[in-house]
């Protein structure tokens, strides 16, 4: 009876002293993520919450974890700071300011025709880094949900219609 009351007491303590470590590391971490957010760019933050849906199926018409389509994506990021886009892809190609191909930046939208019987825009992706001629950019696909493509790959290029800066 003596060692079943040690023990428990020890678990007891060890259990105790577990819970306050975890809760100063997530204080912590909670802090620092604060930090590192306020100081980060509004176009960090946007591509930050696209990346954040990385691996979600696509849905159309989906602005969520469960499903998510291409202008749900975009629109979603900006929203979260406090911009606000038309939800649909083509209309969203309406807005900010056209820019060449050499001046694209992290932030700006392409925009796509992927069907080639339309002449309408009706996919949309963010940029989230460019290196040399390489540009990449996170979007929701039918085939395999929210990722990030390079613009160099064939089919994209071959789809690819313009550019535009909304920040």
């Amino acid at each position: 009876m003596k060692y079943i009351v040690t023990v428990v007491s020890l678990l007891f303590l060890l259990t105790s002293c577990g819970s306050s470590k975890t809760t100063t590391s997530r204080t912590k971490t909670r802090t620092t993520a604060r930090v590192k957010d306020i100081s980060s760019s509004k176009t960090d933050r946007i591509i930050q919450q696209a990346q954040a849906f990385s691996g979600t199926r696509y849905k159309f018409g989906g602005t969520t974890r469960k499903g998510m389509d291409c202008s749900g994506l975009i629109y979603t990021a900006f929203q979260k700071e406090n911009i606000v886009l038309p939800r649909i892809s083509r209309q969203m190609a309406e807005r900010g300011q056209p820019i060449k191909d050499k001046e694209i930046s992290k932030g700006d939208l392409l925009f796509f025709r992927t069907n080639k019987s339309s002449k309408r825009i009706n996919h949309v992706g963010l940029v989230t880094k460019v290196t040399g001629d390489d540009i990449y950019f996170i979007h929701a696909t039918t085939s395999k949900g929210v990722l990030t493509s390079n613009l160099n790959e064939r089919y994209w290029n071959d789809a690819y219609i313009m550019a535009r800066r909304v920040l």
